[in-house]
């Protein structure tokens, strides 16, 4: 247990890592040895994680969609078409932390809180929500601590239902806590500078920002119209230098973002 718990203390602190500062969020990139790479974003003023995302490479190197760990999937723009979506109706469950606890949200579950039952699972490594009408059975697991190989202990499990929603907390042990104050600590001494995106030209909205710009390829630039305005942060990827006379050219014609791919 001791031992997976400093593995991946020693994996972040040599993941290379990118901190830069936007619309009131401290956003990091962490790329790891093994080549997958991890986002996160925190709330400047309260410190507390928005969102938590991870990304590896296909077997044949091709770049990964985003899964998303901590955070609402629906909320973000993860340049993936969906041609079938599920109901707005059915249960979705969320997982959005606190700063002492690991929490999740099971919104559309209009069943009084008297019907669900929840428990920790050690042999499985997860946690299960069950009802008394089996009408909903969830299973779920905390990434964290499957990290650090810490135990699962049922009477750090509490729940509570509201407005159709069930929110289950787990409060973090302390090797967590240490954990993730050292981690901010650390982002927090890297001085991440701010960045701005303009709105796009056409559509007016402002440009996503799902991984930091400097793990743009080319192909995304390109497919956003190229109108950002940025300060990099050392060192700067080789393809920026290649593609400023693009850049140029799309700026003096800006028709030509939509039409260049």
């Amino acid at each position: 247990m001791a031992a997976a718990l400093q593995c991946w203390s020693d994996s972040l602190k040599e993941a290379k890592k990118t901190v830069l500062l936007h619309d009131g969020k401290r956003k990091a990139h962490y790329l790891f040895a093994d080549g997958k790479e991890m986002a996160e974003e925190y709330d400047v003023k309260t410190d507390e994680l928005i969102v938590r995302k991870w990304r590896k490479k296909s077997t044949l190197g091709a770049q990964g969609q985003w899964d998303v760990e901590v955070g609402d999937p629906s909320t973000m723009d993860t340049s993936e078409q969906h041609l079938i979506k599920e109901s707005s109706s059915n249960p979705v469950l969320i997982r959005k932390d606190t700063k002492t606890s690991f929490q999740w949200r099971v919104r559309n579950l209009p069943y009084p809180k008297e019907v669900y039952s929840i428990s920790a699972e050690p042999g499985e490594r997860c946690c299960i929500i069950r009802t008394t009408n089996k009408k909903y059975y969830k299973k779920f697991s905390i990434p964290d601590l499957d990290r650090c190989r810490l135990p699962l202990d049922s009477s750090a499990l509490t729940f509570s239902h509201a407005n159709n929603t069930l929110i289950i907390s787990y409060q973090k042990p302390k090797e967590i806590l240490t954990l993730e104050q050292d981690l901010l600590r650390e982002l927090k001494k890297m001085k991440g500078k701010s960045v701005t995106f303009l709105n796009d030209h056409k559509t007016r909205n402002p440009f996503p920002v799902e991984t930091p710009l400097l793990e743009w390829t080319v192909s995304e630039v390109l497919r956003h119209g190229a109108r950002v305005f940025h300060r990099y942060i050392p060192p700067v990827p080789n393809w920026v230098t290649e593609i400023q006379g693009t850049f140029r050219d799309l700026a003096s014609h800006p028709d030509k973002g939509t039409n260049a791919i």
